[in-house]
């Protein structure tokens, strides 16, 4: 099997061309994402995604995370597969505005191309979901201080982990839906981004009782009203470069806050993405996608 390895400002996935090789069937894929995203016995990369065709839209994304489980959305991994399709002359040069289908809906694609090929793109990531059983978050019965009702959003949202050595805290979450459930932690102005946060409560927080599907943790740190700093525990990966519906989140929940403007640069480990969250309630995000190597395993 072909692939090619590619990753946007460091989230790195492994990409095959379903219109060229012959893949697994859908219930062995699961497991070939494990195997070909381990880092030292694999190709190494924080999943798989597969290009495939669609009815309803230009191609169709399917990805994996490093542990199997399917994921609904990625938005570092859509930018990717723009610039697979564009590069590798899936469509034709003049056709830069694309629709990529997903699990959460089908994506539309603006690609930014620098002589002749796709340097990073621009992608209409949908409107944020806060309502707590859309997310999903249960929101009640967890016995750790007022829960919100059904319909309402979860900000401001109190959880209590303990485990991995580590003391017991009460973080302050806001829920969102970016296709896929995210909680954000805003520091105090006095925290630092620590391995201990981010390694040691991530974990922890991802497998709470009160997300039954998991969820995507976004650590930040306000800059200024233009930049945030953020960490990110990805359910099913763990920690990664960067996360593009986490930054997505981030800002959202920003923004909501007042702490940002529309536009709002967030700070990854592995780059910027640059994230904009208008009147028209849409949330647009602009990132590279960068092409590492080919093989074949």
């Amino acid at each position: 099997m072909k692939f090619t390895k590619m990753h946007g400002a460091g989230n790195d996935y492994i990409y095959v061309n379903g219109f060229e090789e012959t893949i697994p069937a859908s219930a062995q894929r699961a497991q070939l994402a494990e195997m070909v995203s381990d880092r030292h016995f694999g190709i190494g990369g924080d999943g798989l995604v597969f290009i495939l065709p669609s009815t309803v839209a230009d191609f169709r994304m399917q990805m994996f995370n490093a542990d199997g489980s399917e994921g609904k959305m990625c938005g570092n991994a859509i930018r990717c597969v723009g610039k697979y399709v564009y590069d590798n002359g899936m469509i034709g040069a003049q056709k830069t505005e694309i629709t990529i289908e997903t699990l959460s809906g089908i994506k539309q694609i603006s690609l930014i191309v620098e002589d002749g090929l796709v340097a990073a793109a621009k992608v209409n990531m949908g409107k944020p979901e806060f309502v707590a059983e859309k997310i999903p978050v249960i929101v009640k019965g967890q016995g750790q201080g007022q829960r919100q009702g059904q319909g309402q959003k979860v900000v401001a949202f109190p959880i209590t982990v303990q485990g991995n050595n580590l003391p017991q805290r009460t973080l302050t979450v806001h829920c969102v839906s970016m296709g896929n459930p995210h909680a954000v932690i805003f520091l105090e102005a006095d925290e630092d981004l620590s391995d201990e946060l981010v390694l040691g409560y991530g974990p922890l927080i991802e497998k709470h009782a009160a997300f039954p599907d998991r969820i995507n943790v976004e650590f930040v740190k306000f800059v200024d009203r233009g930049n945030l700093r953020m960490r990110v525990f990805e359910r099913g990966s763990g920690e990664t470069l960067a996360c593009g519906t986490g930054a997505s989140a981030v800002a959202v929940m920003a923004r909501e806050k007042g702490m940002t403007d529309e536009s709002v640069d967030v700070i990854l480990l592995g780059g910027i993405l640059r994230i904009d969250y208008g009147s028209d309630g849409f949330v647009y995000m602009t990132g590279p996608a960068t092409k590492v190597f080919e093989g074949e395993i």
